[in-house]
């Protein structure tokens, strides 16, 4: 009797074991994608020089020719080391034409070295000044050497300064003036460039002036 009545269990059908299901394969490919952090916008050469220092009223961003435009650059569109160089050469030029507006018009007057009564623009040619350009000439490339590390690598791309590198430091403050506030330094960066300007816009008009006329400044 206990046979028969325990024989329909022995004839039940094993319990099914269902395996949890698994999360659809769209669901974490979507997963992974919300992961990813987004792609960094391309570099914009023109925003990029709008935030260095030489900005100021009335002009403003003043780039007529295009040297820093996102698409109609001078060579394409600007990289930021080339953004970078550009100014370099800038604050370079800056700091010539303003040695160069003070002495041009002084030399004529007053000379420390040689007596020279001529007009700057050609006193590079009269005999007491020819021995003493090529001396000058060195002195400046022996400054300029240290340029040189300041340029990215050639191969990897041409004219470009490296972005670790601040404009027309030269590691040279004797008296100090460097501030250490980084606003400060920018406004005195600016005051820099813009006299810097003006002074390559005067001695262009210096020379021109005694181009056209043959004779010293005063």
């Amino acid at each position: 009797m206990l046979s028969i009545a325990t024989a329909p269990l022995a004839f039940a059908p094993a319990a099914r074991v269902v395996a949890p299901a698994s999360r659809p394969a769209v669901v974490k490919m979507q997963e992974v994608a919300a992961a990813e952090p987004p792609a960094p916008e391309p570099f914009n050469p023109n925003k990029f020089a709008q935030t260095l220092p030489g900005i100021s009223a009335p002009m403003g961003f003043f780039d007529p020719v295009g040297f820093c435009s996102n698409d109609n650059g001078a060579e394409g569109s600007a990289s930021e080391g080339k953004v970078r160089f550009y100014r370099e050469v800038e604050v370079k030029h800056a700091r010539v034409a303003m040695l160069a507006a003070l002495g041009y018009p002084l030399a004529e007057q007053f000379h420390p070295l040689f007596n020279v009564d001529t007009p700057s623009f050609v006193a590079f040619q009269q005999t007491p000044l020819q021995t003493f350009w090529p001396a000058t000439l060195f002195a400046i490339a022996c400054i300029e050497i240290f340029s040189v590390f300041t340029f990215e690598n050639p191969n990897v791309e041409g004219w470009a300064i490296k972005s670790s590198h601040i404009p027309g430091d030269l590691g040279f403050d004797p008296l100090g003036l460097k501030p250490d506030n980084a606003k400060e330094f920018a406004e005195m960066q600016t005051k820099e460039l813009n006299n810097g300007r003006l002074a390559m816009i005067a001695i262009a008009g210096m020379v021109g002036q005694e181009l056209a006329t043959g004779n010293k400044l005063f």
